[in-house]
């Protein structure tokens, strides 16, 4: 049945042209004789193939372009006919005798363009002539069509100021109001077309319906280019007149692609000094109208706006745009209780960028925002839709991208809330950005309490989560993921002593719960951090008064010995045995004998009974004995013994 249908359309558009074509011929004969009571007969019978009723959308496209270009050469004949005498006014009489209402149409449009040229008559009352008789086709799909020529044929002829049709008073209005009227003419029209045909044909019409858009969108991109409609005017009368169709007409398709219309058009500055009308409308569209996607490209334009021009920024601040953006969105959101994740987040995130933009050093701006989605997002759990996630990540990402700076973010109160909502997958994915972003940057965290913030956030690559086994993760990303850590423990770092030692014992409690994997990884890189602040401290175990320091090589060496034990029992008996080795050097530079000693105390220990390959034996004896030459602390008996246990390795 529908290949039937097909089949008779393609006859019904093919016998449509052929019908055209040979009018056309007869047409252009009659003009290269210079018969114009002939060419208005046989261009009438032409356009008569445009009365059908039974094309689609897209076939009707197709005749009516055919039309179009013989229309054009018909347009150039009456100018040359007004050139050798021809009364325009009396040919704008005579098309009027044409048989059939809509040929007639198309052929007045026609003359009046030459009329409108001629400026034997004000523009403005051509247009308005024009526009009120287009009203005789009230058949949806061809009434679409006719207005859509009597736009194109007269968006050149506007009597906008600076153009050669400008009349002496206010014409501008009369050019604005002239696109108006077509313009609401043209979107009732189509929004009618979905009540054509059949009920089971419903969604195919739609969609052909939608691909007419720009018929009635090019309405509005006419009107931006009017150089008379400046603020005042837009803000008075176009905006007011171009919403209230869209509010009225009721229609979801008509309302998401108008609005957007609206956005891309119109001027930022525009949009920004009308924030309050635009916003208000929002609400009022069809529940089903996808005003995410609208206000997300608002709000996207005027960050863009932001970032031209430092000069414009106090224009933001004038009309509060942040405050009415917050508001417009959370009244979209109650009033569509049903919007989904996606949309929600997707708000949230354009509105952050914004404010990142406009307002770089409002951060209690930034939070609040995120405060807001965290509210809007409490009770719906785990978020798993997958392009609700990517939202999620592009919002968080956002502060880290304007800032460059985690120790600015984590600032954020709500920052680490919105994260609660990221399954264990994507909690990493975050931590990595995270990770990457410092690295990048070469950010200093320097207290305690911003590296415990920010261990939070990247639990994700710090252990595993959700259940998740760091086996099922392919070996080179992981090895990857845990060198990124690995770097930005060694990043870490404050002149302070006592904090620096706040630091490490920070970084350690989160680090022994990564599990057997991830230390051999992290702890190297955490021995290596708190040798560094042991050899700051080297000649400061007393102060001058005679009192303990808080932080002390002998402190730091008891935190080095238990998480050195905890990498032997992984096991990692190798790894730990060189820290051991690495530690007891150190000690010796801190002329603590005693440290030193249990350092290679564990470290024989390790190769006595974990390290059992003959080679590894052998390099772990060249690291003792090598280690064991560049010791001065020990006493005669303490290396006696050390150096009598390694001839016996020997």
């Amino acid at each position: 049945m529908i290949s039937d249908g097909v089949e008779d359309e393609e006859k019904w558009l093919a016998a449509g042209i052929a019908g055209l074509q040979q009018n056309a011929f007869y047409m252009h004969r009659s003009l290269d004789s210079n018969n114009l009571k002939d060419a208005l007969k046989y261009s009438a019978q032409m356009l008569s193939e445009l009365r059908t009723s039974k094309l689609s959308p897209h076939k009707y496209y197709d005749l009516y372009m055919r039309a179009f270009d013989e229309l054009r050469k018909l347009e150039i004949f009456f100018m040359e006919e007004t050139k050798r005498g021809c009364s325009i006014i009396d040919l704008y009489e005579l098309v009027q005798h044409a048989g059939n209402i809509l040929p007639r149409l198309y052929l007045l449009c026609t003359v009046g363009s030459v009329y409108i040229k001629s400026k034997e008559a004000p523009a403005k009352d051509i247009l308005k002539d024009l526009v009120e008789m287009c009203r005789g086709i009230q058949h949806p799909l061809r009434g679409l069509f006719l207005r859509s020529y009597l736009s194109q044929v007269s968006r050149d002829k506007l009597p906008d100021i600076g153009s050669e049709y400008e009349g002496d008073a206010d014409t501008v209005i009369d050019a604005v109001e002239f696109v108006l009227q077509n313009f609401t003419e043209m979107n009732k029209l189509w929004v009618r077309m979905q009540h054509q045909g059949p009920a089971r044909d419903k969604e195919k019409r739609e969609k052909e319906r939608s691909e007419l858009r720009d018929l009635v969108g090019k309405n509005l991109h006419i009107l931006s280019q009017v150089e008379g409609v400046d603020l005042d005017m837009y803000k008075d009368i176009v905006l007011p007149r171009v919403l209230e169709q869209v509010v009225n007409c009721k229609d979801e398709i008509a309302q998401f692609y108008l609005m957007e219309c609206i956005i891309q058009v119109f001027p930022d500055e525009y949009h920004l000094q009308t924030l309050d009308v635009l916003l208000g409308a929002c609400p009022q569209l069809q529940p089903s109208v996808d005003i995410k996607t609208v206000l997300s490209q608002l709000m996207e334009r005027l960050s863009n706006y932001a970032a031209s021009s430092a000069e414009v920024l106090p224009e933001f601040l004038q009309v509060e745009a942040f405050s009415k953006l917050s508001k417009a969105i959370g009244k979209v959101i109650e009033a569509q209780v049903d919007m989904p994740t996606v949309g929600v987040v997707t708000l949230y995130s354009a509105l952050l960028t914004f404010t990142l933009h406009v307002h770089p050093d409002r951060l209690d701006y930034a939070d609040l925002v995120l405060g807001a989605c965290v509210k809007k997002l409490s009770g719906r759990g785990k978020i798993e839709d997958t392009r609700a996630t990517k939202q999620i990540v592009a919002l968080l990402s956002a502060p880290l991208e304007k800032y460059n700076d985690i120790v600015t973010t984590l600032k954020l109160s709500n920052y680490s809330h919105v994260m609660e909502y990221l399954d264990g997958e994507t909690i990493k994915v975050m931590a990595t950005v995270i990770v990457q972003s410092i690295t990048k940057n070469k950010t200093q965290i320097s207290t305690a309490d911003n590296v415990e913030a920010l261990f939070e956030l990247i639990r994700g690559l710090i252990k595993d989560l959700d259940g998740s086994l760091p086996d099922e993760v392919d070996e080179d990303d992981f090895k990857e993921e845990q060198s990124s850590v690995a770097r930005l423990i060694q990043m870490l770092y404050n002149d302070d002593p006592d904090e620096m030692f706040k630091i490490i014992s920070t970084v350690k409690k989160h680090i022994l719960t990564g599990g057997i994997k991830r230390l051999p990884f992290t702890v190297p890189a955490l021995v290596f951090s708190s040798l560094k602040l042991v050899r700051q401290l080297q000649g400061q175990e007393e102060n001058p008064f005679g009192d303990e320091t808080p932080t002390t090589p002998k402190k730091i060496f008891q935190l080095l010995t238990q998480t050195i034990e905890i990498l032997s029992s992984v096991p990692a008996p190798e790894l730990a045995f060189r820290l051991y080795l690495q530690c007891a050097e150190a000690a010796n530079d801190c002329d603590l004998e005693p440290v030193a000693y249990e350092f290679f105390t564990q470290a024989y220990i390790l190769y006595e009974e974990e390290i059992s390959d003959s080679k590894a034996q052998v390099t772990a004896l060249h690291l003792i004995i090598g280690t064991l030459q560049k010791m001065h602390v020990f006493g005669v008996e303490n290396r006696d013994t050390l150096t009598h246990k390694a001839t016996g390795f020997g």
